[in-house]
């Protein structure tokens, strides 16, 4: 674990999330009593907000679902062979893991070797962490022994714990990207202005067009070497044999990732996503002493390259696992455990600050507004589910005075007609997740009739795996309470 003297400022700025959110899941109970009138338009105003966010992600999702349906279709690799030089481009795919079973590293080397692109462009490197032992190294050379034909490199590496690092994703994902660096650009004598890296969660499956749509995003944009490229990503794998609240925490995921793909100005890089080596190496790799990893990486790059850096998307789907384990009671605890390491992002929200104050060269409102908007998302993670399921019902119900007045009265129901017509994204979310769902075709009947009726868990998953987990994570920041990263299990 790295330890950090930490200035008052930055220990403030910690604070901000969890008393920003605390603060205003409080503030309509303690509200209610002196001040309900201003509660009830906050109420009302938050309502109006979350129309527009879901409106949003209603129409971004629609586009996103059908350019994802055409380049799945799309003939990659023609347009690939158009460029003279495309046979130079190079792909390292680095697969961190800890503790992961064998058959989950088969199925994600099985997506690599079934790339329609050439394989023996792709270098796989397998980070494991030293401290799995002798378990990892019996599973490096199993993979090694089945898989290393179909690609250009096949490497191992085993992360060892060292002072003043971080145990997790980021600090792996470093040592790996600088070994495989050395071993294939600086012992092989390549050219790292034709290579790609890739950061890949260890339960993804890429579809098999990914790397021919990279090899030509990456040809194709003069500005490739300030690109990040990120891929819808879907919870799949599993999503017939989970619970039914796993179920539907995975759709809505589903559906804000592929929202976010036509949104240029929120999109980034979020779990498997790509961008150049050298880009990566410029900046000096991931960092070592943090726990998020991709906002981490982008902003990072964001900041060193004077803004220069942005995501783009890539339309099409990479397949990972929903949270599960062995019982029901284990589900549900993984799923927590996910959530809040994902809301533990907010601890990069001081670093980002400091970043933007120091950054001299980006345009101001260019900063600014990138910033903003992933505070917004951090900052109202705990809080947008307090405020649209049980905001309006607490002023009337605590002020019996404030319960007799017009706005009193018709607070409830001003409310409820706009969270209701907000529904109507929902509906879009569950048509889009159907359509794209794959394996329904072996699901019985039954269950295909029940899935939409899932969705009436709706408030109590948005509690336990969205708003709970995400004060968790605030909360523990603002005490100093750190968190140390935790590794989903796979089944």
């Amino acid at each position: 674990m790295a330890t950090h003297t930490k200035s008052r400022s930055y220990r403030f700025l910690e604070m901000v999330p969890g008393l920003f959110s605390w603060s205003l899941i409080l503030f309509p109970i303690w509200g209610s009593f002196l001040i309900p009138t201003l509660v009830a338009y906050y109420i009302l105003a938050f309502d109006i907000y979350w129309l527009y966010r879901s409106a949003n992600l209603g129409i971004f999702a629609t586009l996103s679902f059908f350019r994802i349906r055409a380049n799945q279709k799309y003939d990659w690799m023609e347009d690939v062979k158009g460029f003279g030089d495309w046979q130079k481009v190079q792909h390292i795919v680095i697969i961190p893991n800890y503790t992961e079973p064998l058959h989950i590293l088969e199925r994600t080397l099985t997506s690599l070797k079934n790339q329609v692109s050439p394989t023996k462009n792709i270098h796989v490197v397998l980070a494991f962490e030293e401290r799995e032992g002798e378990a990892a190294q019996q599973k490096a050379k199993i993979l090694h022994e089945k898989y290393s034909q179909y690609f250009g490199n096949f490497l191992a590496t085993f992360h060892p714990q060292l002072p003043n690092e971080v145990v997790g994703k980021s600090s792996n994902m470093a040592w790996a990207a600088k070994y495989a660096k050395r071993e294939i650009i600086d012992n092989q004598k390549r050219d790292i202005n034709y290579f790609t890296i890739t950061s890949e969660d260890v339960d993804a499956r890429f579809h098999s067009k990914y790397f021919a749509t990279l090899t030509y995003k990456f040809l194709d944009n003069p500005k490739r070497y300030y690109r990040i490229w990120q891929p819808a990503i879907l919870f799949y794998n599993n999503i017939w044999t989970i619970p039914a609240p796993i179920r539907v925490f995975s759709t809505i995921s589903n559906i804000v990732q592929i929202g976010q793909l036509n949104r240029k100005d929120r999109l980034i890089n979020f779990s498997t996503y790509s961008t150049s080596l050298k880009l990566i190496h410029e900046i000096g790799y991931w960092d070592v002493d943090v726990i998020p990893e991709d906002y981490r990486i982008f902003f990072k790059s964001y900041f060193k390259t004077d803004g220069k850096v942005e995501v783009d998307p890539i339309f099409l789907p990479v397949f990972a696992d929903a949270a599960q384990s062995k019982t029901f009671f284990k589900t549900m605890v993984n799923q927590y455990e996910q959530v809040k390491r994902w809301a533990w992002g907010t601890s990069d929200d001081p670093w980002i600050i400091q970043q933007w104050i120091q950054a001299k060269n980006i345009p101001f409102w260019d900063k600014t507004i990138r910033v903003l908007k992933v505070l917004e998302d951090h900052f109202l993670w705990p809080v947008n589910w307090f405020a649209i399921t049980i905001g309006a019902t607490l002023p009337p119900l605590l002020n019996e005075e404030f319960a007799r007045t017009v706005i009193g009265k018709s607070l409830p129901q001003t409310s409820s007609a706009i969270l209701t017509i907000s529904l109507v994204s929902m509906v879009i979310a569950l048509v889009i997740d159907w359509k794209q769902r794959p394996g329904k075709e072996t699901v019985p009947f039954w269950k295909k009739v029940i899935m939409p009726f899932e969705f009436l868990l709706l408030p109590v998953v948005g509690f336990f795996f969205s708003a709970l987990p995400g004060l968790d994570a605030h909360t523990r920041l603002m005490l100093g309470k750190y968190i140390e990263y935790r590794t989903t299990e796979k089944v």
